[in-house]
């Protein structure tokens, strides 16, 4: 038989007990602090939960954070929350803030990366976004194990950032930034295309420098078969290429007029002067100018111009293509 005496402690420490958690689950309930506008959270990548509740009471939307770590460990969702912004409209208890961070983040940040831009210009545009710092940015995309982990060439990341739009929370990595373009491009140039580029005679990274310069050449998609079909030719016959992207891109100047001087310059991206595709792409190409890469059209043009127009006009004899920049030549002075 239990003696009185301890009969009064388990009964006062079960009184305690039952009290205690009583009050906890009152707090769990209990709304956080007032908000004055809607709140944007931003939980950082590896945080530990205890760093978190900190940061939510910094944050002004959580009043206890022991309350709020104890019932996240009780019910194993210490390890659950997500990294990324949330965007808090209104005050939550601890028990709907944990909820909310156990979903999905919110995507506040969206960012549109054109087809044909350099690795420079996807940089800036990130930058723009409030993602990261040109220069980590530029320190990882020069940073040979980043380069490797990801699947890359050692020449660099240029052609492999794939256009697209993205949104990112704003706490997102730079390295998790760029490695999703990155594995976006993966997804796009499938071992099918690469194939198909073997069966050309090119390399995966040759094809991609070949979708480069389509991409820069032509924005209409039904020339971009053409263009590709143009260089693949010039390349069987030891032609050069005569592209003039590549000499702007080796320039690496604002300045998009090309003087003889220019096509006249040796240099490793000057395909007037030097045989060959460029060492490196120029620029990151779309998914139709990787298409065209593996995909050239069956033709047997060697050259091409520009028309005035926005679309070129394509020929396979050499007089007929000096004729052809002729009428362009009267035209620009017609213009003027």
């Amino acid at each position: 038989m239990t003696p009185p005496r301890l009969r009064i402690v388990a009964a006062a420490t079960a009184a305690v007990v039952l009290g205690s958690a009583a009050v906890c689950a009152v707090l769990l309930n209990q709304p956080g602090p007032p908000l004055a506008e809607p709140t944007t959270v931003t939980i950082r990548e590896g945080e530990r939960i205890g760093e978190i509740s900190r940061g939510l009471v910094a944050q002004g939307v959580l009043r206890s954070p022991l309350l709020f770590v104890v019932w996240a460990r009780l019910t194993g969702r210490d390890h659950q929350v997500h990294w990324g912004e949330f965007r808090i409209a209104e005050p939550l208890s601890p028990r709907q803030l944990l909820e909310r961070l156990v979903g999905p983040p919110d995507s506040l940040h969206a960012v549109t990366i054109p087809e044909g831009r350099t690795v420079q210009e996807v940089v800036s545009l990130l930058a723009a976004a409030g993602l990261g710092s040109e220069e980590t940015f530029q320190t990882l995309l020069g940073d040979p194990h980043f380069l490797a982990s990801e699947g890359l060439p050692s020449e660099g990341a240029e052609g492999y950032l794939f256009p697209d739009t993205y949104s990112f929370p704003l706490g997102t990595p730079p390295e998790r930034v760029l490695g999703i373009m990155i594995r976006r491009f993966h997804e796009v140039f499938t071992p099918e295309m690469a194939a198909r580029a073997a069966q050309l005679g090119l390399t995966p990274y040759q094809a991609v420098t070949l979708a480069s310069l389509v991409e820069e050449e032509t924005a209409r998609p039904e020339e971009r078969p053409l263009v590709a079909a143009v260089y693949l030719n010039r390349l069987k016959r030891g032609m050069p290429l005569q592209a003039d992207p590549t000499v702007l891109y080796g320039r690496r100047t604002g300045d998009r007029r090309l003087t003889r001087g220019d096509l006249s310059q040796p240099g490793p991206y000057n395909t007037y002067t030097t045989l060959g595709l460029p060492p490196t792409p120029i620029a990151n190409p779309g998914r139709a100018s990787l298409e065209a890469a593996v995909n050239p059209a069956q033709v047997p043009y060697l050259y091409f111009v520009a028309r005035g127009d926005g679309s070129h006009e394509f020929n396979t004899e050499l007089a007929q293509h000096d004729a052809a920049v002729a009428k362009l030549r009267h035209l620009e002075r017609v213009r003027r």
